[in-house]
């Protein structure tokens, strides 16, 4: 199982950016993913969760509206679009295979002016 990770760097506040994760090693359309973030200091945290089929997505309150979560079955790729980003929104995000669990290496996103 190999979960890679890009799209990530530096952002204005108010900007976006988009995320994406690349899987293999195994059968992406039956799997949910999700993706976690950790800022410096603080426990990892679950961002954004989409279904399998990408029928049901779920939020964290911190970014919802701001944050899209979508897949793409064909391109075993998944992704994260981040608009408004503001600095609080700093912090490594990871890619995450829930059940059985795979976590991708990380991409570092920086929110500043």
């Amino acid at each position: 199982v190999q979960l890679v990770e890009s799209g990530g760097g530096l952002v204005q506040p108010g900007g976006s950016l988009r995320l994406s994760c690349a899987a293999s090693g195994f059968t992406f359309s039956g799997y949910g993913m999700s993706w976690h973030r950790q800022a410096s200091g603080k426990e990892r945290e679950l961002v954004a969760f989409i279904s399998s089929g990408g029928g049901t997505t779920n939020y964290a309150n911190s970014v919802k509206g701001r944050f899209t979560i979508s897949r793409d079955n064909a391109k075993n790729t998944v992704y994260l679009q981040m608009n408004s980003l503001n600095p609080e929104d700093t912090a490594v995000y990871y890619c995450h295979r829930p059940v059985p669990p795979s976590w991708g290496q990380g991409t570092q996103v920086t929110v500043s002016s």
